[in-house]
Order: structure tokens, then sequence, then C-alpha cells
């Protein structure tokens, strides 16, 4: 929260209100002379913007200087242009380093973007007085190699580094020796005001004032500007060094304005804090020593969109308010907030399928009202409004306040800024390939479904690939890896202020969304070490469509793959590849090579699993069965002319490992289950591998690693449907699960508690409807004595048909499709009536 004091602080003297502002801010000595107009703000506050937007108005200043970084005086012609709309930010980078940036976030409702809009409007200079970015820049990098953390830091690892005021909620803004302590001047004086929440203060003198007040307009600033003074004098400069610094040369830039255009032709927009060392007497050379020797390097800077979530983040400049959307709201509606605001709130719920008429939005007005009243409130805010919506609108639920806080209180609004605002040739191009592709950036989280046969959606998945290989993650795959044999993909979407500094970072690269990921990639695979993490690369390669770099990051992969004989290792890196083969050919992509390089791979998988299977522990077990089932599943996805030799051996790999002794119980339970499933291996022959595990001669750790490997689920992703799968297996052969019944009930306590950690894990997996028809089925027991069962009609089906059960659904199904006649009817007549 950005806690720098505003105008309307509610403090009360004596004399001319215009007399006190500038006495107050302009002299310290507060004897009435004149001098240049201090307007202290608290960034991004809708109360202090009007209050700014009045002054000016009334004093008709000839030049505006506002708090700021000086290289943007360039940018603030575009703040004119009707293609800007906030919220907005600069953006400040190094140049040699681009991942060093640093934002200053403006809203419709700051009063910095309020007086430069005066400014332009009017036809009087503009000009930004803080500490240039390019040795704010120069000192954040400083600070990062010492240790020192003056630095404002935000979520995305950039830095603002002269971005912030005291009290913005920042952590770790000052060193542990600095001799003055960061106080929050807000809190100070709404507790010195018998308030107990800050923001509660803030609100009641402030935001309530509302527009069209009669007051004198420098009045609250006189006021903030006593109470600012008040407070430095107890408790000193309250924020890092850095403050010192910064003031200094606003200092200097406030005198070359008083130089050229007169004192009373002067006005100051800066956060209220600051106020009190401006007007401090200081002398030009006790300024420019505390400038000297400061690091500095070459910055770039823009216009960036900016949005009303990343207003709301307690982190770096971009923090101070906890509610962008509803003091938008509040600066921009021309009366009535509260019915005004309860009135969205309603509309936004009739659009989620909820019953709110007029008559809930009167009786939430009343009852806001009323709770201000209550309160000792001159305003309904938004916790009372809050209150009446759940109370009215929502029967007392905090559900729906989830949905008016994300898109109403917060908001999800993307800022514009023109074509003409200066930009890496990077940027350029993608904002042309959104164009074409009609993929326009937003702060509305949305998930974007493409089918990769249309050309459209094609070019939109390869530009979100290719974004994702720059670093550039505007789109997440709501899914880590494609499904088998799919068209389609998708997509969650996005976009995060801090990406245009990504974009500046991945600049380096080239000057095209192609030709970067390019040489991204060919870099990458020159660097890469592991054997995985080139079949990685090269299956990003194909999803992104890069043609080029696929030369190298194929060299690379046979290099790595020719050196490295860890059986392990080449298991892990076989799936990626079968993978790019796979979804390669779904994107009409030449795979020739890669096919030939995955075969290879797999023949060495073939002849050397056996002989790496034995001698494991339990975590070397664990760790080779998850390679057990990728290889499995990779070699089934290698297309025909790759794939097809391969099976057969693949086969005789897993036989030979379910009926190996040496090899651990997990490798040998899970061998027996892929070639069941595959139908390698009949039912008989797996209940004889089962008898054999399970027999009293087995250790019974080793027996349920076993059971683990054979009935428990593939590892890594879905796991969990795997799992339920072997469940099923147990359901519909009642011979292994009488197998699995009588070695449990025949293992001694002693084992027994030995071997739970295992099965609960294994059986813990199962859906709950798998759980319970188990749990009947044991309590029921095999079926001795009665008819003997019919053989299963398919794998994995249960034997034979019940036909007594089947019969009992009839008269419902001839009810429902209006068969007619008696429930007698055999299946033959059913199907007679329904065609």
């Amino acid at each position: 929260m950005t806690t720098t004091g505003a105008p309307g602080a509610g403090a009360a003297s004596t004399g001319s209100a215009s007399t006190r502002a500038r006495a107050g801010a302009g002299v310290r000595s507060g004897s009435g002379a004149g001098g240049p107009l201090l307007l202290g703000v608290r960034h991004h506050g809708p109360g202090s913007a009007r209050a700014v937007r009045a002054a000016l108005d009334a004093a008709a200043p000839r030049v505006v200087l506002v708090e700021g970084p000086p290289e943007g005086d360039a940018l603030l012609a575009l703040a004119a242009d009707e293609a800007m709309r906030p919220p907005v930010a600069l953006l400040a980078h190094a140049v040699d380093d681009p991942g060093r940036a640093a934002f200053w976030p403006l809203a419709e409702f700051s009063p910095e973007w309020v007086a430069i809009r005066w400014a332009l409007e009017h036809d009087v200079p503009a000009r930004f007085i803080d500490l240039p970015a390019a040795h704010s820049l120069a000192l954040a990098a400083a600070d990062d190699e010492s240790g020192d953390v003056d630095v404002h830091a935000d979520e995305s690892g950039s830095e603002s580094g002269s971005g912030s005021e005291p009290g913005s909620g920042s952590e770790g803004d000052g060193s542990a020796d600095e001799e003055s302590v960061r106080i929050d001047p807000l809190a100070v004086l709404a507790g010195a005001a018998g308030y107990d929440d800050p923001e509660r203060w803030w609100e009641d003198v402030i935001e309530h004032r509302g527009p069209g007040r009669a007051d004198d307009p420098f009045a609250p600033f006189a006021a903030v500007a006593e109470a600012m003074g008040a407070l430095r004098e107890e408790y000193g400069d309250g924020g890092p060094r850095r403050d010192l610094v910064r003031e200094a040369h606003m200092r200097l830039q406030l005198r070359t304005a008083r130089k050229e255009f007169g004192d009373d032709g002067v006005a100051v927009v800066c956060g209220a804090w600051h106020v009190p060392a401006l007007g401090r007497k200081t002398t030009v050379a006790a300024d420019r020593a505390l400038l000297k020797g400061l690091p500095k390097v070459k910055a770039g800077m823009t216009w960036v969109p900016w949005t009303h979530r990343r207003l709301a983040r307690h982190s770096g400049y971009g923090a101070g308010i906890d509610s962008p959307g509803w003091y938008g709201h509040l600066f921009g509606v021309p009366d009535r907030p509260v019915e005004r605001w309860l009135t969205k709130v309603a509309g936004l719920l009739r659009e989620e399928d909820r019953t709110v008429s007029s008559a809930h939005v009167i009786e939430a007005v009343r009852l806001a009202e009323t709770l201000a009243a209550m309160r000792g409130r001159p305003l309904a805010g938004l916790t009372e409004t809050t209150d009446a919506v759940r109370a009215v609108m929502c029967e007392g639920s905090d559900v729906p306040l989830g949905l008016i806080h994300d898109r109403l209180i917060v908001g999800e609004v993307l800022g514009e800024v023109p074509d003409t605002a200066p930009a890496v040739p990077l940027q350029r191009d993608l904002t042309a390939l959104q164009r074409t592709l009609r993929l326009k950036p937003e702060a509305l989280e949305r998930e974007l479904d493409l089918d990769l046969r249309k050309e459209l959606d094609a070019e939109r998945g390869r530009l979100l690939h290719r974004l994702r290989l720059l670093g550039i993650d505007w789109g997440e795959p709501l899914i880590a890896r494609p499904s088998t044999g799919t068209f389609r993909e998708s997509w969650r979407l996005r976009w995060e202020p801090e990406l245009y500094v990504r974009v500046a970072e991945a600049g380096v690269w080239g000057t095209t969304v192609l030709s970067a990921a390019t040489a991204k990639a060919e870099s990458r695979a020159l660097a890469a070490t592991a054997l995985a993490e080139v079949t990685a690369l090269a299956e990003r390669c194909l999803l992104a469509a890069l043609p080029d770099a696929l030369p190298t990051v194929m060299r690379a992969l046979a290099d790595r793959a020719a050196l490295d004989a860890d059986v392990g290792r080449l298991a892990q890196a076989l799936p990626a590849l079968a993978r790019s083969l796979r979804y390669g050919d779904v994107r009409s992509t030449d795979t020739g090579a890669l096919g030939e390089v995955a075969a290879g791979l797999a023949e060495r998988i073939c002849v050397g699993l056996p002989p790496a299977c034995t001698g494991l522990d339990a975590d070397g077990a664990a760790e080779m069965r998850g390679h057990l089932d990728g290889v499995h599943t990779a070699i089934g996805l290698l297309p025909d002319g790759h794939g097809r030799d391969l099976a057969g051996r693949w086969g005789a790999v897993l036989r030979t490992l379910a009926g190996r002794d040496t090899a651990p119980g997990e490798i040998r339970g899970r061998a027996a289950r892929l070639l069941l499933d595959d139908g390698r291996l009949a039912e008989d022959e797996a209940a004889r591998f089962m008898g054999l595990a399970l027999s009293p001669g087995t250790p019974p750790t080793d027996a349920a690693a076993w059971i683990e490997g054979f009935v428990g689920g593939a590892s890594g992703a879905g796991r969990q449907a795997a799992s339920s799968a072997g469940g099923m297996l147990l359901v519909h052969d009642e011979r292994l699960l009488g197998l699995v019944d009588a070695w449990l009930t025949g293992v001694s306590a002693e084992a027994f508690t030995d071997v739970l950690p295992l099965l609960r894990r294994t059986f813990s997996a199962y859906e709950p409807g798998v759980r319970r028809t188990l749990g009947e089925l044991v309590r029921r027991g095999p079926a001795n004595g009665g008819p003997v069962a019919p053989e299963a009609a398919a794998p994995g089906f249960g034997p034979g048909l019940d036909e007594a059960r089947a019969d009992a659904v009839l008269p419902v199904l001839r009810l429902l499709l209006g068969a007619g006649g008696s429930a007698a009817h055999n299946s033959d007549d059913l199907l007679e009536a329904t065609g």
C-alpha cells in the first residue's frame, strides 16, 4: 500500500488557505512568502487526483513538474494521443541488460496522470524531475552486487529502483544500519485521528470528499504539507538513503524551473512525503554533492500497458491500493457513487445468472447508508457496500464476493498505448503477429482451444510455443503434454505487464519472433549437457515449427546420445522424441532424422534395460518403473516406419523382466501388467506369474512390491487414472483378486506391518467406487461350488454375462424408449422394438 500523504488531511489552521499552501509547502518558515506550488499527493489516489486538478485550475501555473524519470519527458506528448488509455506505465530498462528494468505505473485516477493531462490540455510544459532512470537502474545493479536491499523489486523480478515511496508496503526497503526508521505516514496520521484502520481514515477524509466541493483548492495541500513536515521532524527522513539523493535532484530541477518561469509559475506534483524536503533551504553545492559520483547506465524508456490487477499487488511501485476498480469508480462517476456502484454489482451478478432485481439494489443502498451512519462515517465506503451486497444480493454467502472482488473491486482493465510509442523490433514484430492472428493481449485470463488442422490455429500455436521458448509465458498449455493422436491444443492466456520486459530481454536473440526463437534454440542445444534436455528441446522446436534450428539440435542430440551409456537417461530421453515424431506428423513437419535417432535410442534401451534392472534398491526400482512406463508409451507412439520392428523386441524385453528373479518385484509386476494390457500375456499366464510372486517362499515386502507394480498406476502424469484401471482389473478378474486375498491373509502379523505402507499406497490411489467394489467382493468371498464361470468375452472384462441382472433393466428401458408391452419381453423383443 502506497502510504505517502495526500491532500485533505483534515487539519485546520488560520489565515488564507492559498497563502498557507505556498507558505507551508514553499517556505519552511511559514512566513507567508510566495513560492512554487507544491502539491503533495498519494500515488493512485482519486481524491488526490481531483484535488490536483482543482488546484491547477485555480493556480494556472506556467510549468508543471511531476515526480518521475526525466527520460520520460520525450514521451509525454503521447499522453495526449487518443490511443493512449490508462492504466499505463513508463518502462525503463538498461540497454545492455534489458532484464534490469523499472516501472512507473499511472492510472486514470493517478494525480501524476491528471497533472500531465492538464498540462497538455493547457499547452503548459510538463517535466519529470525525479532521479534519472539511468542512475536508478545503475544503483539497483550496485545494490544487488553489494547485498544492499535498498531496492523495490516487483514480482516479475524487475527492479523499480526509484519508483516507490516510504511506506509502500515493500519488504526490505532499507539496510539494517540506516539511522532513520521507515515509517508509514498514513498509519501515523490515522492513529493520531483515532482510527485503527489507515484505509478507512483515508476514505473518510479524502475519497469521500466527493467532486464539486466548494472548498479552497489549496487547503488540503497546506494541511498535508504541515502534517508531513511534523512527521519528518519527529521521525527524520523515515525512508531509504536513496530518497535523499532523489530529493536533491528534485530540488535542482525545481531551482531551474523557478529561474525560467518564476516562483509563482511553477507547480510540483509529488509524493506528499517529499514536500518538506523540496521546501527545505539547501545550497546548490550541497545538492550536487549528494549526486556526485552516482553510477550510470544507458537506459531506454517507453510506455507500456498496465493492469488494475497489477496496481493492486503489494510489491514495488505498483503497490498502493487494494481496490483499483473501486478507486476508478470513485474518480469517474459524477455523483451518487454508492448507488452507481451497487448498480454495477447487480449487473455483474445478473450476467452470472443470479437473481438480482432493482429492489435488491435499493435495499442494498439503504443498508450501506445505515451501516455508514452507525459506524460514524460520512459516506458509505467499500466496506459498507460489500457488507450490504453480501447480506442483500448474496444471501449471506461469500462465494459471489470473490467474483465481485476480481471483476469490479480490483478489475480486469488492460491499458493501451499508441503504435508510435518506442519499442524494440521484437516487440513490433510480436504486435504485428498478434494482429494478424487475431490474438489480442488481455488482462482477463481466458482459455483458447486450437484445431491444428486449421492454418490460423496452427500459426497461433506456433507463436505461443515460440514465445514460451523465449521465456515469454503469455500462454500456458492446459496439459503438460498433448494427448495421444490429437489435433487440438488448449491454452490459458493472460497478458501481464512484466512480459514487456521479457520481450525486451529476448530482443538480444533476434528482431522477429521466429529468428529470436531459432537463435535461442540453437544456443541452448550447444550449451546443453544432458541428453533429456536436448530431446525436450527438439520436441519444443517441432511444436514451435523452427526448421532452421533443427539441424543444430539434431547434431547435438546425436552427439549426446552416442556418448551417453546410462540406460536411465536414455529411457528418460526417448518419450520426448516419440512425442516429437507423433506431433511433428500432426503439424506436417519433416522428422526423418529425428526418427532415426529415436529408433537407435530404443534399440539401445532394449539391449541395456534388463541388466540395468538387476540389484536395484526400493528407490531405484521406483525410478526404473517410471522409465519402464515411459519407454512403453514411447514405443507405442513411434510411427510405423520406426516402431514396427521395435514392438516385438520390446515385448521380449518385458517378458524377460517379468520372469527374471533378480529383478525387483515392482519391475517384474509392472512388466507383467504391461504385457497383459497389450494382449501379449494370457490371463492364465498372468495368474501364474502372480501365483509365483505371492508364493509362501517369497519375502512379504517383495510380494507387496510385485502387487504395487502389477495393479498400481503408472508413475508421473495420469497415475490416478492408471491406478483405477488396475483396480478394475481386480474387480473383473476374481482369480487375481483371490490370489491377492489369499496371500494377504497368509502374511504374518510381523510382516504385515512392513508391507502395509506399500499396500496402502497402491490401493489408496483407486477411486472410491473401485475400493468399495473390491471390499464387497472380498467380503462376499470367492464363488466356490457354483457353476463354472464362462471365459471372459474380451481381455480385461468380467467372465461372461449375468443375464438375470441384464434383464432387470428391461422394464425401465422399455418405459424410457416408449417401446410398450409388458416387462416380460426378453432382450430380443426389445431390440426389435428399438430397431
